[in-house]
């Protein structure tokens, strides 16, 4: 696997690290820290991050809240993810840009297909904020939204497990791991990647999604230089 443009997929649970709830520092820092060796390898990355560490529309809608306004608070958590994740980038001297679905200058740019990849290809890494823009979309759609937009090679979803199994590793002992596995037989089994929406979105238009562990140091560099860490999922 050899890719010129990625989108980064980080979920908004792993930036908590170990704290219960919000952004764990270290946790960021590590995150910038490797994105940054990614960028100095030459490729053009464009990022998602979600919001579940500061709050989740669908959570919020079994509570009580409005289903459309409790998604606008989750996408308004994905943007207070991606400033700090653009700050840390700073830290480290990574030229980064912030793109939000929704107009919120001066916080981000507004969104689109060509001004994203040219922040790339100037060597900046992209930061897409606020998901799709509109409700009952998931950050995993966004990603394959703008994944698909950015004409990226592969989705690589970073998470708290090494790939995809056939059950919950973390609760079944017996779960076994797929070294890779089609799109189809991912929504056959009802595996929980992405939500169905989102892997539709990757089948229809051909974008991989490489799922590996980002909570460890270093992996997303030996993903990028060829290292097999993870999980494929493909047509």
């Amino acid at each position: 696997m050899k890719f010129k443009r990625i989108l980064l997929k980080l979920s908004g649970e792993s930036l908590m690290g170990q704290k219960g709830y919000g952004i764990d520092e270290t946790r960021l820092a590590e995150y910038a820290q490797q994105i940054k060796e990614a960028a100095d390898m030459g490729i053009e990355i464009g990022i998602v991050i979600g919001g579940g560490n500061i709050f989740r529309g669908l959570t919020g809608a079994g509570k009580g809240f409005d289903r459309v306004k409790g998604d606008q608070m989750g996408m308004c958590a994905t943007v207070i993810n991606s400033l700090a994740l653009s700050s840390a980038l700073d830290a480290v001297g990574q030229k980064n840009r912030v793109l939000t679905a929704i107009r919120m200058e001066p916080i981000g740019e507004f969104y689109s297909k060509w001004k994203a990849i040219e922040a790339m290809q100037r060597g900046e890494v992209a930061i897409f904020s606020a998901g799709t823009g509109s409700p009952y979309f998931t950050t995993d759609t966004g990603s394959s939204l703008r994944g698909i937009e950015i004409e990226a090679d592969v989705m690589l979803k970073g998470t708290r497990v090494d790939g995809i199994y056939t059950a919950d590793p973390e609760k079944d002992p017996t779960a076994t791991k797929f070294h890779d596995i089609t799109y189809e037989e991912v929504i056959a089994r009802g595996l929980k990647v992405m939500d169905i929406t989102a892997t539709a979105m990757c089948m229809q238009n051909n974008l991989p999604i490489y799922v590996f562990n980002m909570d460890i140091v270093g992996n997303l560099k030996r993903v990028l230089s060829g290292e097999d860490i993870g999980t494929l999922v493909h047509n």
